[in-house]
């Protein structure tokens, strides 16, 4: 399984005036929620939801419109039955491709391979 999550419709990042690095910074911050739906999903199965996801800033600023970039997030576990309220700090690379002159940007999850039934 590999997710993918689009935005459009964005605000290109003024040449000369900020560069990539903080301008996705900030797009993630802005698009916290949307970023938590779309790392939940690789991880339904296990019962969890993902929420507070945050860029890592990377050592060097990030000037190629395609790359990859690691998150962070809190990977929360519950279940009322079994009295399970459960936070853990995760990271993820996500590898990322800024098009349209900016205004498109197309987020890629890493690939887990799912397990096939085994045979009897």
């Amino acid at each position: 399984m590999q997710e993918t999550w689009e935005f459009v419709n964005l605000k290109a990042p003024e040449a000369g005036k900020m560069t990539l690095t903080p301008w996705l910074i900030d797009l993630f911050d802005q698009n916290s929620q949307e970023m938590g739906i779309f790392l939940s999903y690789y991880y339904r199965k296990e019962g969890a939801v993902v929420e507070n996801v945050r860029m890592i800033p990377p050592a060097a600023d990030l000037s190629d419109l395609s790359g990859s970039i690691d998150v962070t997030f809190q990977l929360i576990h519950f279940n009322a039955c079994l009295n399970i309220h459960d936070t853990n700090t995760e990271e993820l690379t996500l590898s990322y491709d800024l098009s349209d002159n900016g205004t498109k940007l197309l987020l890629t999850g890493p690939n887990w391979p799912e397990r096939e039934p085994d045979e009897i």
